[in-house]
């Protein structure tokens, strides 16, 4: 089962701070075109480990640039994401 806390450290190794600045750059892109992006969206292209890849985006979360808007029960893939910054 997926735990960011047990993914978090992934995120700080070369691997990880590369991939993870490739998520963000997506997800920004992604929130300019459209406002909201679903995670699966913000990972394109990346492979490995879902779980590394969740938890790239629950640091945007994390660091307050994004916020999640999905309710209960929703796969990993399918939440959904809006800015965080007021506009």
């Amino acid at each position: 089962m997926y735990n960011y806390e047990a993914e978090k450290h992934k995120i700080f190794t070369e691997r990880g701070s590369e991939e993870f600045t490739r998520v963000r750059d997506q997800a920004l892109k992604l929130l300019d075109e459209a406002g909201a992006f679903k995670m699966l969206s913000a990972t394109k292209g990346i492979t490995g480990s879902s779980w590394t890849m969740m938890a790239y985006v629950d640091r945007l979360v994390e660091t307050g640039e994004i916020r999640e808007i999905t309710g209960d029960n929703v796969a990993g893939q399918d939440r959904v994401f809006v800015s965080a910054k007021i506009r």
